[in-house]
C-alpha cells in the first residue's frame, strides 16, 4: 500500500485534480443549461414547456455512457462524413459537455422546483408593483428560490463527480482511467482501488458535510 502511495501518489492527486476540473466545469455549464430549460418548463407557455420537456426526457432517458461515446465519436463523425467539415473533440471537451447536458438536465428539475416553492403571491405582488414577468423572476423569485437550490445543487455536484468514473471510456485521464492504468503496471487491483476509494470518499464525505450544514443554515434563516 505505501510502495503504491509513495510511487503513483502524485500520480493519483493530479488525476483527482483533474477529475474535478471536469467536475467543476461540467457543473458551471450544468447550471446553464438548468437555468434556461428550469425556466422554459415555469413560464406559461406551451411551445416552452414542451421544449424544456424533450431536453430533460431525452438526456436523462439516454444513459450517460451512451451519450459519452456519442458526443466523443458520433457528433465529430457527423460532422466530417455529413457536412464535410473536419472537426475533433478533446477528451476533456467531450467529458464536460456529456456532463453538461446530463447533470443540466436534473439541474432543470432542481430549478423548476425551487421556483415552484416560492409562494407564487411574490410573482403576483411583483408585477403589480408593474415589474415585468422577467423582471420579477430576476429580482424577487430567483433569489428567494436559489437558497432552496443550493443543498440539491451541491448533491448534484456530488453526483457529478461521481459520474466523471464513466468518462473513462473515452480516455480522459481522471481518477478511475488513472487508477486502471496503475493497476495495469503494477498488478496491485486491491491496494490501488482502495486508495482510490478512500480518495472518493475524502472528497464526497466533505462535500456532504457542506451541503448538510447550508441545508441547517437555510431552515435557520426561514424560521
Amino acid at each position: 500500500m505505501l510502495l503504491i502511495i509513495n510511487s503513483y501518489g502524485e500520480l493519483l492527486l493530479r488525476a483527482m485534480l483533474k477529475t474535478l476540473e471536469m467536475a467543476l466545469w461540467g457543473l458551471f455549464f450544468a447550471c446553464i443549461f438548468g437555468l434556461i430549460f428550469g425556466l422554459l418548463s415555469v413560464v406559461k407557455n406551451k411551445l416552452c414547456n414542451i421544449i424544456a420537456t424533450v431536453f430533460i426526457d431525452v438526456i436523462r432517458g439516454v444513459p450517460m455512457i451512451v451519450l459519452a461515446y456519442f458526443i466523443f465519436f458520433g457528433v465529430p463523425y457527423c460532422f466530417n462524413t455529413m457536412l464535410g467539415v473536419a472537426f475533433s473533440l478533446t477528451a476533456l471537451q467531450a467529458g464536460i459537455i456529456c456532463l453538461a447536458l446530463n447533470c443540466g438536465a436534473y439541474m432543470a428539475e432542481i430549478i423548476r422546483a425551487g421556483i415552484q416553492s416560492v409562494d407564487k403571491g411574490q410573482m403576483e405582488a411583483a408585477r403589480s408593483l408593474g415589474l415585468p414577468y422577467w423582471k420579477s423572476m430576476q429580482k424577487v423569485v430567483l433569489p428567494q428560490a436559489i437558497k432552496t437550490m443550493i443543498p440539491s445543487i451541491i448533491n448534484q455536484f456530488i453526483i457529478t463527480l461521481k459520474d466523471t468514473s464513466i468518462l473513462s471510456v473515452i480516455g480522459f485521464p481522471e481518477l478511475v482511467n488513472t487508477a486502471k492504468n496503475i493497476v495495469a503496471i503494477t498488478f496491485k487491483s486491491f491496494q490501488v482501488w482502495f486508495i482510490v476509494g478512500i480518495m472518493y470518499l475524502i472528497v464526497i464525505t466533505i462535500l456532504s458535510k457542506l451541503a448538510k450544514y447550508l441545508e441547517r443554515r437555510m431552515n435557520r434563516d426561514r424560521e
